[in-house]
């Protein structure tokens, strides 16, 4: 499967554009925005691959995809970036729909669509943010660089969770 397909069936599921029969946005908006995003995606990470996006010829070299091994964190940001894209692009486009009226005991709010995608939008943003520092960080898990081999404590951890001096050593695995 090319970047095409897999990134834009990731971006459609997070952004919940997933019947085909009744797509929202087409399969050229979408890779379009995909290949946005990953323009926009090269301003916050180094990758370390490097990667030709074109936009307007709608060209991604190399594919993410067909790399060995696949690229996972470049196709997890661009399309998180990608979907904060669409879902605040539907945010200005529904931001002039969002009206109250009230005519007696009749009442119609279409403030609450404007709410809804504007929850969507900074979940899918903050996802983004968390996963750029993440991957700035290399993945790693917190506190690794703070309890070493050497520092005060990392001793009495080993010990106890790899069996000590007494069972053969600090690495005995």
């Amino acid at each position: 499967m090319s970047w095409e397909g897999q990134m834009g069936t990731i971006v459609r599921y997070l952004i919940d554009d997933v019947d085909p029969n009744n797509y929202t946005y087409s399969d050229h908006r979408i890779e379009t925005t995909i290949l946005v995003a990953g323009q926009l995606a090269q301003f916050d990470v180094n990758f370390e691959q490097d990667y030709d996006i074109n936009v307007e010829n709608c060209t991604l070299d190399p594919d993410p995809t067909a790399v060995d091994p696949e690229d996972k964190p470049f196709i997890t940001l661009i399309t998180l970036k990608a979907a904060c894209i669409i879902v605040g692009s539907a945010i200005r486009g529904e931001s002039g729909n969002a009206i109250s009226i009230k005519d007696g005991p009749s009442a119609i709010d279409l403030r609450g669509v404007t709410a809804t995608l504007t929850m969507l939008y900074k979940d899918l943003c903050s996802k983004y943010e968390q996963a750029v520092m993440n991957y700035k960080a290399g993945n790693s898990i917190g506190g690794q660089a703070i309890l070493g081999p050497y520092s005060p404590g990392s001793d009495y951890v080993s010990r106890n969770n790899y069996g000590g001096p007494r069972a053969g050593g600090y690495f005995d695995y």
